[in-house]
């Protein structure tokens, strides 16, 4: 293969980002977490996610639904936040965001360790305001849920956070939770 080849097929294998996300994570695990956003892949989720962000709407919104092994799923801004009243938290993970939800952006792109998805309803069209990072790969989500990018940094604060022990995944007791969720460029 020719240089010339080699470059355009390396600029084709990676997703270009130019926007990103810095969450403060504080709980079990403490620390920041970087992700690099894949705006050519999915340009209206990682709008939605990037205009919730700069909105503040993320911010002590808690890890609801974390699968050791799996994934850590956020994002729940209308019923997700730390310190909301019990029939709010008992409600985490059914909740999106004043915004309309978004139609599937599906790509190629495998669910690997770092990867971050939108979660979603069984309507493939549903995914609003929460997203889920994974711990591990997860061949079996690849095609079915939109990937909008993928940590770079602070993968070991990822895997530090609170592992839920309820009913498929539910985090019982104090949470893990975002902090403050900054948009960067």
């Amino acid at each position: 293969m020719s240089k010339a080849l080699a470059l355009v097929a390396a600029l084709f294998a990676t997703p270009a980002f130019a926007t990103g996300l810095d969450i403060e994570i504080a709980g079990e695990a403490n620390g920041t977490v970087h992700i690099d956003l894949f705006e050519d892949v999915a340009p209206k989720h990682v709008a939605q996610i990037t205009t919730l962000a700069s909105e503040g709407a993320y911010d002590n919104v808690v890890f609801h639904r974390v699968i050791a092994g799996f994934m850590a799923q956020t994002g729940d801004v209308q019923f997700g936040k730390m310190g909301a009243d019990d029939f709010s938290m008992q409600m985490a993970g059914r909740g999106g965001s004043q915004y309309d939800d978004l139609p599937a952006e599906f790509s190629d792109l495998p669910y690997e360790t770092g990867v971050v998805g939108m979660a979603r309803s069984q309507n493939p069209d549903s995914a609003n305001s929460q997203f889920f990072i994974m711990f591990a790969p997860g061949p079996f989500l690849n095609g079915q849920y939109t990937v909008i990018g993928q940590v770079t940094e602070g993968m070991d604060v990822v895997q530090q956070i609170k592992k839920g022990d309820g009913p498929n995944g539910a985090v019982i007791g104090a949470p893990d939770v975002m902090v403050k969720v900054t948009v960067t460029e």
